[in-house]
């Protein structure tokens, strides 16, 4: 049984004009996203900035209200629960967010926000084994418990992560959405999150949706990856057989824009013309034909469906095979 579970989930946010302020469109920021997470799974989300990747992490969590469709974890269809039912729930996931500093309260000391969990839930019985399991969580992450008395200013913007990480952690639960953790961190810092992002994981057994607009990170922590844009799945599969033999034109482009290492290498930079459609008005047929470099005339006016093309790998174009 699946972990997650989330059905043609859409999220439609109202544009407004006029001094009525009455709507006059909507921006498709999510358009019919499918996919499932299995317990102790590593789902990575890419695409360029704007293809909704942040919005979906938001509303599998209920950060942003979906406007249609389902978010099944353990069970449980997250849009349907209210009230207290839906905070008992929020125990078993959680979110990292992408800027290490304005996801920690400056007016809090480190103590405080990861222990702030641990108080709403009544996940330790007194002051004494808050601060005991405070520390325990700390010291997980890499970070020295005597630490918990100072305030998130004193630290740098990677010991910041992990501080946001530990939150996460404090309620121990099954799924972490993980917003671009590292793309506000130097380089070398970057390979201590993902390593100790990898590490939890092992010890925890917890499963990630983590969202990234690198690829080379992307097909290092996870087992599948799931492509967007301009608010569609347009491929998903296995991070390494996606990343070494791409269907979608989409996730070629993307792929040939990651730096090699090898200067002998001869890939060719696949550059694709024109800017990202606007989500207000996406184009007709294939939303990704007005910069697709093999699109046909059916391209324009067939909408193509997510199909296996090969045993395990999903895509969504008229021409991939």
């Amino acid at each position: 049984m699946s972990l997650l579970e989330v059905k043609d989930l859409k999220v439609h946010f109202p544009v407004r004009q006029g001094l009525f302020s009455r709507v006059k469109g909507y921006v498709r920021a999510v358009d019919g996203v499918s996919f499932s997470i299995e317990p102790g799974e590593t789902l990575g989300l890419v695409g360029e900035s704007g293809c909704g990747k942040t919005t979906l992490g938001r509303a599998v969590i209920r950060l942003i209200e979906p406007t249609a469709g389902s978010v099944v974890l353990e069970g449980a269809d997250l849009r349907k629960l209210r009230g207290e039912a839906l905070r008992q729930k929020r125990r078993t996931f959680q979110m990292i967010f992408q800027d290490p500093v304005s996801s920690l309260n400056p007016r809090m000391t480190v103590g405080q926000i990861v222990g702030e969990a641990l108080e709403i839930h009544n996940l330790a019985p007194d002051a004494a084994a808050r601060r005991e399991r405070v520390g325990e969580l700390l010291k997980s992450v890499g970070l020295d418990p005597l630490h918990a008395q100072r305030y998130p200013h004193e630290f740098s913007g990677g010991q910041r992560q992990r501080i946001g990480i530990a939150r996460a952690l404090a309620v121990r639960p099954k799924l972490i959405v993980c917003d671009e953790p590292i793309s506000a961190l130097d380089v070398s810092v970057q390979a201590q999150i993902i390593n100790l992002l990898g590490d939890l994981q092992q010890q925890e057994g917890v499963a990630y949706l983590f969202i990234a607009h690198d690829l080379a990170v992307v097909e290092h922590i996870s087992r599948r990856v799931m492509v967007m844009y301009l608010g569609k799945v347009v491929e998903m599969g296995e991070s390494r057989s996606l990343c070494r033999d791409p269907k979608h034109p989409y996730t070629k482009a993307l792929i040939s824009a990651v730096p090699v290492v090898d200067p002998k290498s001869k890939r060719q930079r696949m550059l694709l013309p024109g800017d990202v459609p606007s989500p207000i008005n996406p184009p007709s047929g294939c939303p990704f034909h007005p910069r697709c470099p093999v699109a046909e005339a059916r391209c324009k006016t067939e909408v193509p469906e997510l199909r296996e093309v090969t045993p395990g790998r999903w895509a969504a174009c008229h021409l991939a095979q």
